[in-house]
């Protein structure tokens, strides 16, 4: 009964993780669409910046919940990984691994910690200085400061070079993480090698996608 109890715990954990997953895959697309637009138009670019960085319904509930999500994904991540450690038999670790499986699929938590890492250097770039235009110092609007302002960012190469490193580990851990969201669902069947493409394409496009983006703006500031 115990065992039961505990594997469909474990069941429920993975589907909430998945789907926390596929609901920040969402926004990605999202991030990565209007980031893109910036190689083409700063106008554009501006525009759609300016409207998420302003728009109540983003600000005061989509922001809120995206902010939930991330914390919720990587905390039920932590979880996941200690009980599977705590579960799998002592002569475990004496198995190759890799034998059987990818190494973005055995290292998801080192991939997550990276990118985890990321989003607060991402945080600190771009939201704390967001904050502090909008309620710190309470500066007026200013629909066109956005496109310099992430010009300026990706003018050092350092932390270009930081975004890039962590664009790859994010292409690693969607290319893993994308399929297996479905297949934690419960959605294996005729569908899923399509599914699993469509994730390794969507890992690929998005994660050196963003790759391009600072190299661009890092080479034409």
């Amino acid at each position: 009964m115990a065992k039961s109890s505990m594997l469909s715990s474990s069941i429920a954990k993975k589907v909430a993780m998945a789907l926390s997953g596929l609901f920040l895959v969402s926004f990605l697309a999202l991030h990565f669409f209007i980031n893109f637009l910036s190689v083409f138009s700063a106008e554009t670019f501006n525009s759609y910046s300016h409207f998420m960085g302003y728009n109540p319904l983003i600000q005061y509930v989509m922001q809120p919940i995206l902010v939930a999500g991330v914390i919720f994904h990587f905390v039920m991540g932590f979880v996941l990984e200690i009980q599977n450690r705590n579960a799998r038999p002592i002569g475990y670790a004496k198995n190759n691994g890799a034998a059987n499986s990818s190494w973005s699929s055995r290292n998801m938590i080192i991939s997550g910690l990276v990118v985890l890492a990321f989003l607060g250097l991402h945080f600190y770039d771009f939201w704390f200085p967001e904050m502090n235009y909008k309620y710190v110092q309470a500066l007026s609007e200013d629909p066109t400061r956005y496109y310099d302002e992430m010009v300026h960012k990706f003018a050092d190469p350092f932390r270009t070079g930081l975004y890039c490193i962590s664009f790859f580990l994010l292409f690693l851990h969607l290319w893993h993480g994308f399929g297996s969201s479905f297949q934690s669902m419960g959605i294996n069947n005729k569908f899923s090698p399509a599914i699993n493409k469509l994730g390794y394409a969507f890992a690929i496009i998005v994660s050196f996608g963003f790759i391009f983006i600072a190299l661009f703006h890092h080479f034409n500031h």
